[in-house]
């Protein structure tokens, strides 16, 4: 199992990440307008077509919002209790509280999933509503919370530069077209595909840049803390919301593992575009996934006698 992962996941995800840190060495990237195409180009068109494309029960999708919006707030009253005890600083506590709540659900967590359940439809499509919530969270709390702390603490500043955001409204009109089953133009559906396609490389692309630019400490107690608490804290609210649910089965299973992800790009490309503690956010992320072939590889074996 631990040859299979590292073969088929983690190793063509670190390839992708070593060609950014490669090209950002070798040609001197500009981080500032990478986190632009993220943010303004690319995650629009992947929150759009996962909303419009969104296939789930109405009581399997009460149920996974549930366990995620539960799972959220948890992680958020776990960030809190340590922030406050470890007193960090306001930005600091907003890059620390992303470093938990925002996961790598997307270029990380389908392929984990579609290995550990060989393809399975119900999987996949469980994955991939994490994936929408994971994005509505980012853009919504990850953002305006970084907002908020880089604008003195002025909600009003923090919601005008959520606003601006293009992600919101693509999360609304990928949700009309979907309920209203309204057909998707050709003319729109290929390019939007097109960028969709490109989120995994582009998104660790930008990584590798940004770990160059911030190497690799070993000396940080905050990130440290950070990664315990996002592997092992965050898989055992997981566990713990599996059983009080009473989820059974595939479902099960799939938020099980999801819970196990380590820390998102999107919180390095948060910290990258509002410059709030972009060595902590990529510190986080490049360790926190070099960590978790091993915590993921537990928490897939231990799902089997979950439900």
């Amino acid at each position: 199992m631990i040859a299979q992962i590292l073969l088929d996941v983690v190793l063509p995800i670190f390839a992708l990440i070593g060609l950014g840190a490669l090209m950002q060495r070798a040609f001197r990237l500009d981080l500032y307008t990478l986190a632009k195409i993220n943010f303004y180009y690319i995650t629009p068109a992947v929150v759009f077509l996962s909303m419009y494309h969104s296939e789930m029960s109405p009581s399997l999708l009460g149920n996974v919002t549930l366990f995620y919006a539960l799972y959220v707030l948890l992680l958020y009253v776990v960030s809190m209790i340590v922030s406050r005890r470890m007193k960090l600083s306001r930005g600091m506590k907003a890059a620390f509280t992303n470093s938990l709540i925002l996961d790598n659900s997307g270029n990380y967590g389908l392929p984990i999933n579609q290995l550990a359940f060989k393809g399975d439809p119900l999987a996949s499509s469980l994955q991939a509503l994490i994936m929408t919530f994971q994005s509505l969270v980012t853009f919504t709390y990850g953002v305006m919370s970084v907002q908020r702390a880089k604008s003195g603490g002025t909600l009003k500043a923090a919601l005008i530069g959520f606003l601006k955001m293009p992600v919101p409204y693509a999360l609304v009109l990928g949700l009309v077209f979907h309920v209203l089953k309204l057909p998707l133009p050709e003319f729109a559906s290929k390019p939007l595909g097109y960028i969709s396609d490109s989120m995994v490389s582009v998104a660790l692309l930008t990584l590798g840049a940004q770990i160059v630019k911030y190497p690799l400490r070993l000396d940080r107690l905050d990130v440290y803390v950070s990664v315990l608490l996002r592997l092992l804290i965050g898989p055992a609210i997981g566990l713990l919301l599996v059983f009080l649910l009473g989820l059974k089965g595939v479902p099960a299973q799939a938020l099980l593992i999801a819970s196990g992800m380590p820390t998102g790009v999107n919180s390095t490309i948060l910290a990258e575009e509002y410059d709030n503690e972009p060595d902590f956010a990529s510190q986080t992320v490049l360790i926190s996934t070099l960590l978790n072939i091993v915590t993921i590889t537990a928490l897939i074996s231990l799902a089997k006698y979950v439900g």
